[in-house]
């Protein structure tokens, strides 16, 4: 029955795809066009989740549709009265980055350790290829500055949580994928504003100090709060384990409050009152938190796990939605040619983060995972940038076109590796089969 009800759903989608089409062909109103597009991607997102290969692209299609009724829309997600949805960005992805972090510890670093080799090779081809494919792409295509700048700016974050998943989907190496993931984040506060002045500096004015602290507020802030609230509670640490993080923690806190004072320039009071303010948001209230919540939930942290994942996803849409919407007319003249250079500068990630993984002699779950840490990035850390530089509109274009588009391939590669299981795993099923064949 809900076999058929999908099937059904795809038909209809079908219908009003093709009505959209007509409709904007015979120069219909651009009112009944979106409403049918947009109805028509709902339908197929919604019919999807019935077909086990196709229900992992659902998410990417409810942000098309979400997208379209940007475009088609867009006075709706801009604001509501005085209140500007803009504003919600930054918290937006303070909850997703705080998620992050409160599924971490520091033990997940000694991948570090463990794999040198590949974090190593997985961090700096990061950092080097996408900046530099980015800078090339908005050399050659001639873009608009402030367009051009986004290009780079997309280029110039961290990899971002997609990668993690696509890792997973493959038969990847997910140590790897969440300990290159996590080091290359931590180091954004310092790379990204160096690569971004340095690559993207003839387009737009970059403030290296204050990109620098909107990145501290953004992610590393918020990621610290999860580890603690995680330290409280999962409460897997001794004592002495835990006064030393909360110690390290809070140095963390000084420091960016430091960065704080050099880029807005702030006296002694200032700092004391961001402080203050930075330790009641990070540090005691996740602390207080997780001990709440540790009694709460006695060990069972599904259902937080679910909350967070849900807001996550949801946060990432509206981030979109809401650049989108603001960049419309901008996206409307150069949106054709800024699709096509995202999908060139994400699929050039991919291959050359796979082949120089195999130069290196690393092995197929750790190429497979350099390819997606390479050519996936933080979208909602480059748009939340775009707005601290107040750009949103023009700046944040290029993350809102590459976001969406990351996720298709993400999830196409995923799927062609999940159907081929590496080197590695067969040779290891092999050896279990010959194994139960030696016992009976």
């Amino acid at each position: 029955m809900k076999n058929k009800l999908n099937k059904v759903l795809l038909i209809i989608c079908a219908l009003l795809v093709i009505g959209s089409g007509i409709s904007f062909f015979t120069g219909s109103s651009a009112t009944i066009t979106g409403i049918l597009l947009i109805s028509g991607l709902a339908a197929f997102a919604t019919a999807v989740r019935g077909f086990d290969k196709l229900k992992g692209y659902s998410y990417t299609l409810w942000i098309f549709t979400a997208v379209a009724a940007a475009m088609f829309f867009p006075k709706y997600f801009i604001s509501v009265g005085d209140f500007k949805f803009k504003s919600l960005i930054t918290p937006l992805l303070q909850v997703i980055m705080f998620g992050m972090g409160s599924q971490l510890s520091l033990k997940d670093f000694t991948g570090i350790i463990k794999m040198p080799k590949g974090v190593i090779v997985g961090v700096f081809s990061h950092y080097i290829i996408m900046p530099l494919v980015a800078f090339t792409i908005a050399s050659i295509f001639k873009f608009p500055p402030e367009i051009a700048a986004g290009i780079i700016l997309i280029g110039c974050v961290p990899s971002g949580l997609a990668s993690n998943v696509m890792s997973f989907l493959a038969h990847a190496n997910v140590a790897l994928a969440v300990t290159v993931g996590a080091i290359s984040t931590l180091l954004s506060p310092f790379v990204t504003p160096t690569l971004m002045k340095w690559l993207g500096g003839q387009y737009i004015a970059v403030n290296f100090w204050s990109m620098m602290m909107d990145i501290l507020n953004m992610i590393i802030l918020p990621i610290v709060a999860g580890f603690i609230f995680n330290l409280f509670a999962k409460n897997n640490e001794n004592k002495k384990s835990k006064i030393a993080q909360l110690i390290s923690y809070t140095v963390v806190i000084i420091l960016t409050n430091l960065v704080f004072v050099k880029a807005t320039g702030a006296d002694f009071s200032g700092f004391l009152f961001h402080f203050a303010k930075a330790m009641c948001w990070f540090f005691l209230l996740p602390v207080v938190g997780g001990i709440i919540l540790a009694r709460i939930l006695k060990g069972d942290f599904r259902i937080m796990e679910s909350i967070l994942s849900m807001v996550s996803m949801v946060g990432i849409a509206t981030i979109v939605v809401v650049i989108t919407a603001s960049g419309r007319d901008d996206l409307m003249k150069v949106g054709a040619l800024l699709i096509m250079t995202s999908l060139l500068h994400n699929l050039t990630g991919y291959t050359t983060g796979y082949w120089l993984s195999y130069l290196v002699g690393l092995p197929e779950k750790d190429r497979r995972t350099v390819a997606f840490e390479v050519g996936m990035q933080n979208g909602g850390l480059a748009s939340g940038l775009a707005l601290g530089m107040g750009k949103m509109a023009t700046v944040g274009l290029a993350p809102a076109v590459f976001g969406p588009l990351m996720n298709i391939t993400g999830s196409v590669l995923a799927n062609f590796w999940r159907g081929k299981p590496p080197v590695e795993d067969k040779t290891i099923e092999a050896k279990e089969e010959q194994a139960e064949g030696n016992t009976n």
